[in-house]
């Protein structure tokens, strides 16, 4: 595994880099907005990165959303800003988490492994390789989602956790706590927010690809769901 850590802040950077080491994952390391999206570019096989949002040259809001344009790898976000609306912006950018700075190393380490775990978990003997649900064709071995027309929809690992958790359990409502704790395989603390935008770039993509059918459904006051035809 390989993890890009950028941060114009070199301290940071090599804090975490010493933690990544520890847990036996390589490390590339950038100190601004253009360098990793040049080391995006030219590295193989970056598999997650860690991305501060205030830097010189292109902060990471403008990363993130140049990566998304073709890129699906996890992002994890550290911000010094701390209100919920600065985290949401992430989130809508295209990130899948966020650590707010000052932060543990330890916390951190524990967001990296969540999200390596959503982007290679493997399929549980009970659980169905492939489902059919209305308009999609999902394969959980290989994280591929199509329309019943072949169209290819392009999720971020989080997208297609809570994709796969609803398909695999139709008519069942989940709250948003139970989707943070089940998808990102963490306690639930202030969840709601993140999953509700998760739920709604995942919808985005579906409307998009399926001509505007809505396959996710809320249930005002209690969560999410699909509905089995």
């Amino acid at each position: 595994m390989k993890i890009l850590v950028v941060d114009d802040d070199k301290e940071i950077v090599e804090l975490l880099t010493i933690y990544i080491h520890n847990e036996g994952y390589d490390v590339v390391q950038a100190y601004d907005g253009k360098e990793a999206i040049t080391k995006i570019m030219t590295t193989p096989d970056i598999d997650l990165m860690i991305l501060d949002i205030m830097m010189p040259n292109m902060d990471g809001m403008q990363v993130v959303k140049q990566l998304r344009k073709e890129s699906q790898i996890p992002i994890i976000m550290l911000t010094a800003k701390i209100s919920d609306m600065d985290k949401i912006q992430g989130l809508i950018a295209g990130a899948d988490d966020y650590v707010t700075k000052p932060f543990n190393p330890l916390e951190v380490m524990a967001r990296v492994k969540s999200l390596m775990r959503r982007s290679n978990f493997q399929v549980a003997a009970n659980e169905p390789d492939s489902l059919e649900i209305g308009p999609l064709i999902i394969r959980k071995d290989s994280h591929e989602v199509q329309t019943d027309t072949g169209k290819e929809i392009q999720l971020t690992a989080l997208e297609f956790g809570i994709l796969y958790l609803l398909a695999s359990h139709p008519n069942r409502v989940f709250s948003a706590d139970e989707i943070f704790e089940r998808v990102w395989q963490q306690e639930s603390l202030v969840s709601a927010k993140t999953v509700m935008v998760h739920v709604s770039h995942l919808r985005d993509k579906i409307e998009e690809a399926t001509g505007g059918q809505k396959v996710i459904q809320t249930v005002w006051g209690v969560g999410y769901k699909i509905e089995a035809h």
